[in-house]
């Protein structure tokens, strides 16, 4: 029984079909299997890609959860001071998974220059700031120095330093408005050290970032109150837990919002993503098999002599199905190896060259991000090769009714 096994498996592999009636039909099949891996590698790093893009960019700006004071919660700017002297600052050391806090503060304003004018936010940041989420970003010049005595060194965006033909060394006037409108607004003049860009217009078009002290002075604060705590969180997946849980371990008169809140329509947004990458993932599999499973019903009605001469000789149903699922089996790793090199060829050229550009009005990134991430690869290549042959199972089930004498006759 053996030979007979060796000999059939020879028989019907691909490279016995180069002048059959089977070839091109295979070749779709194989061309499928691949340009489905090929789409569903694409569309999971892009989409997986440019989720975390957007969720880093967003907790650059704001962290992952905002504590502040119940008047400042739908605000972008810092009404009420919140005092440092906090049991969670500077270190939030009753919440497990909290890798930074950092005290901030907004205040609106308008940037006036011999051309033009620019209604902005000015973010007041401390020597505890996280400057590495930021940095990535930054395109000229260098970060504003928070360590020494309180200096006019900001930061501003490449949107802003266009609109207002402002460069790295230029100095301009910022204009804040006291709560009573007849006094005169504070004047300050800021100096720009950086200019970042990081694609997110509606943070670049907003935020330039100076020492927090300016704000303390312009609102009469003590040097301990400040307008707000960014807090970080380990891992982004745990969020929503983590923000009840700080809100749990902060005073009745604070309230906290995760950015999964703040930016709802951002993260819903985003959710649509998972649902489309389902969808290809459904759609790309479902092609796949129909695929391969015509390819196998083409083999065995075109092996149908040699089905009944492995039957005469004692072969079991199902050895000989094994036989043609072994086949089909070695299309799909074919199809595989090709999708695959395809594939993570071409989500590696986006990720080192950014060949495909985006709009940051409507996406919020320049260019596609990816995600390359070898575990969810190999789940797809498993996935796709289980659910294939699964399903192949059901075409193989006609080679049990096929009849021994009948099928040596067949011509």
């Amino acid at each position: 029984m053996n030979l007979e096994y060796f000999i059939a498996k020879r028989l019907i592999t691909a490279k016995d079909h180069k002048s059959s009636i089977s070839a091109p039909i295979i070749k779709i099949a194989i061309s499928a299997i691949a340009i489905g891996m090929i789409m569903m590698i694409v569309s999971v790093a892009t989409g997986i890609g440019l989720q975390q893009k957007i969720r880093q960019k967003v907790s650059a700006f704001n962290g992952h959860i905002i504590i502040s004071n119940y008047d400042d919660n739908q605000s972008q700017v810092s009404v009420e001071p919140i005092s440092t002297k906090q049991d969670f600052y500077p270190k939030f050391k009753s919440v497990d998974g909290i890798s930074h806090i950092q005290a901030v503060a907004s205040k609106a304003g308008i940037i006036r220059t011999a051309t033009a004018f620019e209604g902005i936010i000015f973010k007041g940041v401390g020597k505890d700031y996280q400057w590495d989420n930021i940095k990535e970003y930054l395109i000229a010049g260098k970060l504003p120095n928070l360590s020494s005595n309180l200096n006019p060194e900001v930061l501003i965006s490449e949107y802003l330093a266009k609109r207002l033909n402002l460069k790295v060394g230029d100095k301009f006037n910022t204009f804040f408005m006291k709560e009573d409108s007849n006094q005169m607004p504070n004047l300050r003049v800021f100096l720009i050290t950086g200019i970042y860009n990081s694609g997110f217009q509606e943070f670049d078009a907003t935020y330039i970032i100076g020492d927090i002290r300016h704000l303390q002075r312009i609102n009469k604060w003590k040097p301990e109150q400040v307008g707000s705590f960014e807090v970080f969180v380990d891992d982004f997946n745990n969020i929503e837990a983590k923000g009840k849980e700080v809100y749990e371990q902060t005073s009745s008169t604070l309230n906290t919002q995760t950015i999964v809140e703040k930016y709802y329509y951002i993260f819903e947004w985003l959710k649509l993503f998972d649902f489309n990458i389902i969808i290809i993932l459904i759609i790309m599999i479902v092609v796949a098999t129909i695929n391969m499973v015509v390819a196998l019903l083409v083999l065995i009605l075109e092996r149908t002599q040699m089905i009944g001469i492995l039957k005469a000789l004692g072969a079991s149903n199902w050895a000989v199905r094994k036989i043609f699922l072994y086949n089909a089996f070695y299309l799909i790793v074919r199809g595989l190896f090709w999708g695959n090199l395809i594939g993570i060829g071409l989500v590696l050229i986006q990720q080192y060259f950014g060949v495909i550009q985006l709009n940051p009005e409507n996406y919020y990134v320049n260019q596609a991000p990816v995600y390359l991430n070898w575990g969810y690869i190999l789940l797809l290549n498993i996935g796709t090769v289980l659910i294939c042959l699964v399903v192949l199972l059901i075409p193989s089930y006609i080679i049990t009714k096929i009849s021994p004498v009948k099928a040596i006759r067949f011509d």
